[in-house]
């Protein structure tokens, strides 16, 4: 009868091989997918795309303020819900925010009521640079490749552009924005990075919760297949060399490729379990995270005269609640659309013509009016409402309102001019420098506000530790000390996917022979007795 160490050491080994067998395929998919995504991902409509692609705003042509196009519709809305943009090549009011928005022109001060055919057929001729007798247009009843894993699942009217040069477009129907594109290069890429990867495959990822279901118990499997495998690799190392191979002493007591296997296995294996245990991280948050991070939501900022009152109460429950900075930023009640008639766009944009902006945002900094201006790639320009135009705030007058605002909640504030542990961004497009403020609640809370807008443009507290460390720490390696220094990063990384790869072709060598085994031992079976199922009468 065998020892209970070698029955246990017996059982792993075959949990191991089986499990191996039914997720070679997919480790192998996760693993070469894995490669290709650290440059090319799914596609989407950017905010860069949509800004290159709109015409630029004359001054000449805006005759109705905010103020005007709000009230023609009867919508009484605060500044940072109306942006002045484009439609149909005309400039036009947007009005309102994540609840349903309008739009006005601002040309002749008309809402948009109907979006015609024609409308949305110049928007995707126009965003493709090609003529609509290039393109197939067709409605899109049922989610398809491009559309089945956001919002535009369910988003009808759609209509899809599909032109003889490779360009799809998507156009919502309600509005004749561009809400999905893709060329020939995107889509081959998505098809060997990202599609493979999320498991993007139409039939089961338009089924959300047997999608969801899927692909959280394959990687739960998945990490509990590589840890036994990392656990019986490690039992059955001989350090004294016990082993022979070759005639040689040896540590691994394999040969062929199941040697392979073991040595890849030794060396790439706790990579492979912690990569398929970020995995699982990818498709929370559970339960469970609330539970690991004990932490409840921060609420909004109260006046700085109720902050005592406030806290105190929040020293009865199980967490001190943090301020809201960007609501700071804004200023105690912000601004009213009736501030900006003082200063009407026309003339905001006029300030600012060799500038040649594409969008204008109605915001405030400290209480203040501010049009916010932004040009096609990207760089932004500070109109206020009483002043000159300028291209920054400045990292003073940030830090001087957030001290302000804060007050005693805060414990850190500074200019930081390089990404850190909580704020960094792998193709360097988030700005920097950037001011850096903590607070002292129990969240630990961290925002990082741009100079130039006023915005907050990253955040973290201790509500995010899951997802930080436990999903893009051990999924993407986006350690500091190794995440700044590319291509460092980049080698790393590939040399641990192609690691992983490897061990998974190993893998697939071996589960591919164990199944030839037992198909060849059942095919034996079936032939060498061929009268097994005769019946013989009496």
């Amino acid at each position: 009868m065998p020892r209970p160490a070698a029955l246990v050491k017996r059982s792993l080994i075959f949990v191991h091989r089986w499990l191996g067998v039914a997720l070679a395929v997919l480790f192998l998919l996760w693993f070469a997918s894995g490669i290709v995504m650290m440059y090319w991902s799914f596609p989407e409509v950017s905010a860069t795309d949509r800004l290159e692609r709109l015409p630029v705003l004359t001054p000449e042509q805006i005759t109705v303020s905010a103020a005007q196009a709000a009230a023609s519709v009867g919508r009484d809305l605060p500044p940072g819900q109306v942006r002045l943009t484009s439609l149909d090549g005309r400039p036009a009011w947007r009005l309102g925010g994540r609840g349903g928005w309008t739009m006005v022109y601002a040309d002749t001060g008309a809402a948009v009521d109907v979006v015609d055919d024609g409308m949305a057929d110049r928007a995707a001729t126009t965003w493709a640079g090609r003529p609509l007798s290039e393109a197939v247009k067709e409605s899109v009843e049922e989610p398809d490749q491009w559309t089945v894993g956001s919002s535009l699942r369910t988003l009808r009217p759609l209509y899809k552009y599909s032109f003889t040069d490779g360009q799809q477009v998507y156009v919502n129907g309600n509005t004749a924005e561009i809400v999905q594109y893709t060329t020939t290069s995107s889509r081959f890429w998505a098809w060997l990075g990202a599609i493979p990867h999320w498991l993007y495959f139409t039939p089961l990822r338009k089924n959300q919760p047997q999608w969801f279901s899927f692909v959280v118990w394959s990687s739960i499997i998945a990490t509990i297949a590589a840890l036994i495998g990392v656990v019986v690799a490690i039992w059955m190392l001989s350090p004294k060399k016990r082993y022979r191979y070759a005639g040689a002493p040896t540590m691994v007591p394999y040969s062929g490729w199941k040697r392979w296997h073991t040595i890849i296995g030794l060396v790439f294996g706790a990579v492979t379990t912690t990569w398929a245990f970020s995995g699982i991280m990818s498709m929370g948050p559970f339960p469970i995270t609330d539970r690991l991070t004990n932490v409840i939501a921060p609420l909004p900022s109260v006046p700085e005269g109720r902050q005592a009152q406030s806290g105190a109460r929040a020293g009865r429950g199980s967490q001190r609640r943090g301020p809201n900075v960007a609501g700071v930023l804004r200023g105690r009640g912000g601004a009213s659309l009736s501030a900006f008639e003082e200063k009407d766009p026309r003339t905001a944009l006029a300030s600012i013509r060799d500038f040649a902006a594409k969008e204008l945002e109605l915001t405030s900094f400290d209480g203040e009016p501010v049009y916010l201006a932004t040009n096609g790639d990207g760089e932004t320009r500070i109109i206020p409402v009483r002043g000159p135009p300028r291209e920054s705030f400045g990292a003073d007058a940030i830090m001087r309102v957030v001290r302000d605002g804060v007050g005693s909640n805060l414990a850190d504030l500074r200019v930081i001019d390089t990404y850190d542990a909580y704020y960094l961004d792998r193709h360097h497009e988030l700005p920097l420098p950037v001011v850096y403020a903590e607070t002292n609640d129990s969240l630990r809370s961290r925002f990082y506000i741009d100079p130039k807008t006023a915005r907050v443009v990253g955040s973290y507290n201790s509500r995010n530790f899951v997802s930080r460390w436990l999903y893009h720490g051990l999924h993407s390696l986006d350690f500091p000390w190794l995440y700044n220094h590319r291509p460092l990063w980049d080698i790393v990384v590939i040399t641990l996917m192609l690691g992983g790869t490897a061990l998974c072709v190993t893998s697939l060598i071996l589960a591919w022979r164990v199944l030839a085994r037992k198909v060849a031992a059942l095919v034996r079976a079936r032939f060498s007795s061929p009268n097994e199922d005769l019946v013989v009468e009496a």
